[in-house]
């Protein structure tokens, strides 16, 4: 579990637990939180000018007792990692306001020994990446950039499938915050929709040492609040946020946890059983079976015919429907899936492409 906290993340546990009672009506004393840190009065004061330069409205004057009544809509490791119910996932928590990608962050922290399990969270990013070098649209404050430090021990086939393990979670994640499971959807091989508009991506990078990986980085995007008015032109039709489905904004700091959860329950699962431990949720989330798709592999083939289900190994079965090959299954185990989405009732009933794009790290 979390170690016990020290100077301002104390002092914040302690205003944050008497903002909880709603029968004590009287705020924090400096002797009583001098006494709980084992610090001065005088340190008290210090470490809530350090809260307040954080966005934290606080009440209080040096000498007296002090009110929590305020919170930052910041993803600080203090707010995650209170009430943050994992073993191993979140414990160690970076936060930074901004940052050029998290996914190189994490793996400069991974080539310098961190431990499994540490994330980092960006409020904003000026080169985020996506799949297939893609770039991604990342405005401050309002959305969800993660990467987080694995060290899986199976083969490298089985941390290949790990970013299937984490489109689960994630899928869970909005399905239990929107309220709505049916609405939502796992694109193959890493993107989550909500009514065929992409919300959310995943990126898996990795270090190799031999036949063995020594870690990987799990990057993940998630539109939160961002309004969907406002996305680039060229992908507008294409992505949503929950904010924008919900028609109200979403809690970060609650919806970080309930993924931060979720993820380490599937990664624990994989890293007993595999893709397989996982696989009939993952497929519960699979909706493109039966639809028309087109596949541009990673070695310049494309691939067109219908979705016929998900491998054990995680590939994505295809049949061809004409020409000599018809009737044929073929497996892809890497790609770029566009697939045929007919636009909302209220928009106009063309056919567009459902592509990469929008969501990443």
């Amino acid at each position: 579990m979390n170690p016990k906290p020290k100077g301002p993340a104390a002092i914040l546990e302690a205003l944050s637990q008497a903002s909880t009672q709603p029968t004590d009506k009287e705020a924090v004393s400096g002797e009583a939180l001098s006494a709980r840190l084992g610090v001065s009065r005088a340190q008290i004061w210090k470490h809530v000018g350090a809260l307040r330069k954080r966005g934290y409205e606080i009440e209080g004057e040096p000498g007296g007792g002090y009110r929590l009544i305020g919170r930052p809509d910041r993803l600080y490791a203090e707010e995650i990692q209170t009430g943050l119910e994992t073993r191993w996932l979140g414990q160690r928590l970076e936060h930074l306001d901004e940052t050029d990608s998290t996914n190189r962050v994490a793996f400069d922290l991974g080539r310098d020994g961190a431990p499994a399990g540490t994330a980092v969270i960006a409020e904003a990013q000026k080169a985020g990446r996506g799949r297939l070098g893609r770039s991604f649209y990342s405005p401050p404050n309002l959305n969800l950039y993660t990467s987080l430090l694995l060290r899986p021990t199976g083969s490298i086939a089985d941390a290949a499938t790990l970013i299937l393990g984490a489109a689960v979670a994630v899928a869970e994640t909005v399905a239990t915050t929107l309220g709505d499971e049916d609405s939502v959807e796992i694109k193959w091989p890493n993107d989550v929709m909500i009514r065929r508009r992409k919300t959310s991506g995943i990126l898996m990078e990795s270090s190799a040492e031999g036949t063995r990986i020594a870690f990987a980085v799990l990057g993940i995007g998630i539109n939160l609040n961002v309004d969907r008015k406002t996305f680039p032109d060229e992908f507008r039709p294409l992505a949503t946020s929950l904010s924008s489905e919900l028609g109200h904004r979403v809690d970060r700091v609650a919806f970080t946890r309930l993924l931060f959860e979720n993820l380490e329950s599937h990664l624990d699962a994989h890293a007993k059983g595999g893709f397989d431990a996982l696989r009939p949720r993952f497929e519960s989330f699979f909706r493109m079976r039966g639809e028309p798709v087109g596949v541009e592999a990673l070695g310049g083939e494309r691939i067109d015919g219908i979705a016929h289900g998900i491998a054990p190994d995680g590939a994505l079965e295809i049949e061809f429907r004409e020409g000599a090959r018809a009737g044929e299954i073929v497996r892809v185990l890497a790609g770029d899936v566009t697939l045929a989405k007919k636009n909302p009732p209220s928009q106009s009933g063309e056919q567009t492409n459902v592509r990469d794009q929008g969501v990443s790290t």
